[in-house]
């Protein structure tokens, strides 16, 4: 059996790396995705495009301005002092944030009445307009703060009480990110995805193009059996895959300095968990599968649904409330928290339990319904 098994694997390695395609696939193509898709998957919204409509042209509106772009999330493009010229900018493109200074900013400021300032923002983008809303919005409101403190700070001097009035400041303090870079947020869910595209559509091309050249009922006649046949076909896949995880960790650390705080070893483990999904998903689209384009196709049918499923995108709390309970039958969405979990919070097993025993279900389980189908395909 062992010899018959050498054998086997010794073929698929030596089918898989004659065909440079297939070489470019599995070994160069997980490493150019990873590079182009972290650098081009970047959710850091800043220096979004503002214009500055100054009505009032005195020192204090110039001030205002000025500081609502100094911190860096607003770009000024413009300065204008018509509205409607702040409008056509906005329709244009040419800006997304429109702050609108009103005459009479720099009296009201000195009579200490409220003033209102007006924020326009495009919101084709939703994702941009909500930092826009947030970050004005703040800025607004720590400028009033301010200003509120100073003159009461300074009336209460007047009066001959104290010189300053005690403040309190909320310090925030980020874990695990504190840049807030989406690369290293990304990049794990970048290397699972590639992990799954790759392992799925190869095992399912593998076993279909056998079918489809007519040379799986040759190797059928063979004493060969079918349980080693296909583990033969399935392990080589399993070690590239096992390759290309080191490899896109490796590359997303150099690159994107992604942190890797936890053990390799949990990433090891839940690595070959996730390779029994993934190939056993494989094989079972290669049974329902007459050609190797039938197996590309049905390979896509299963992998969209599974990658925005699972959480690399779009978080689970963010979705529908119906569609939550399909994300728990999706084995990427638990090998992703593993992957996040591990190398961002340095969690262990014991930490991860319930993600690895949910990878060990569904892979036993989509590995074991495969099998039995390929057998009777073969029966």
């Amino acid at each position: 059996m062992w010899t018959a098994l050498l054998a086997v694997v010794r073929k698929e390695f030596r089918q898989a790396f004659r065909d440079k395609r297939i070489a470019f696939m599995l070994l160069a193509a997980p490493v150019i995705q990873m590079t182009i898709l972290g650098y081009a998957v970047d959710l850091e919204v800043d220096r979004i495009p503002t214009v500055i409509c100054d009505q009032d042209l005195t020192s204090q509106s110039r001030d205002l301005g000025a500081a609502f772009v100094a911190e860096g999330t607003f770009r000024r493009v413009a300065t204008v002092r018509d509205p409607a010229a702040a409008s056509r900018l906005l329709e244009q493109g040419t800006a997304a944030v429109a702050l609108m200074i009103p005459v009479g900013f720099a009296r009201d400021y000195a009579r200490q009445i409220p003033i209102d300032v007006q924020v326009l923002v495009d919101g084709t983008d939703p994702n941009r307009a909500q930092v826009a809303m947030n970050a004005s919005a703040q800025f607004l409101a720590e400028r009033a703060v301010g200003v509120s403190l100073q003159r009461l700070s300074q009336a209460v001097a007047a009066g001959g009480a104290v010189r300053s009035l005690p403040q309190q400041r909320l310090t925030p303090r980020i874990l695990y990110n504190p840049r807030l870079k989406s690369a290293i947020f990304m990049v794990p869910g970048v290397a699972v995805t590639v992990l799954l595209v790759i392992t799925t559509i190869v095992t399912a091309m593998g076993i279909a193009r056998e079918r489809e050249l007519g040379t799986m009922e040759q190797i059928m006649v063979t004493p060969l059996r079918p349980a080693v046949l296909l583990l033969g076909k399935c392990l080589p896949f399993a070690i590239i895959g096992l390759v290309d995880v080191g490899t896109l960790l490796a590359v997303g650390s150099y690159l994107f300095g992604v942190p890797i705080r936890g053990s390799l070893l949990v990433v090891a483990a839940s690595s070959i968990l996730f390779l029994f999904s993934t190939l056993g998903t494989g094989i079972f689209i290669s049974t329902v599968s007459r050609s190797q384009q039938q197996a590309i196709l049905g390979g896509f049918f299963f992998l969209m649904p599974a990658i925005l499923l699972g959480g690399f995108m779009t978080p689970i709390e963010n979705m529908p409330a119906w569609i939550r309970p399909l994300t728990y039958l999706d084995p990427v969405r638990y090998f992703l928290e593993i992957l996040r979990g591990c190398l961002l919070k340095g969690s262990g097993f014991a930490d991860l339990w319930r993600q690895f025993l949910a990878l060990a279900l569904f892979g036993v389980s989509i590995m074991t319904l495969s099998v039995l189908r390929f057998r009777n395909r073969l029966g």
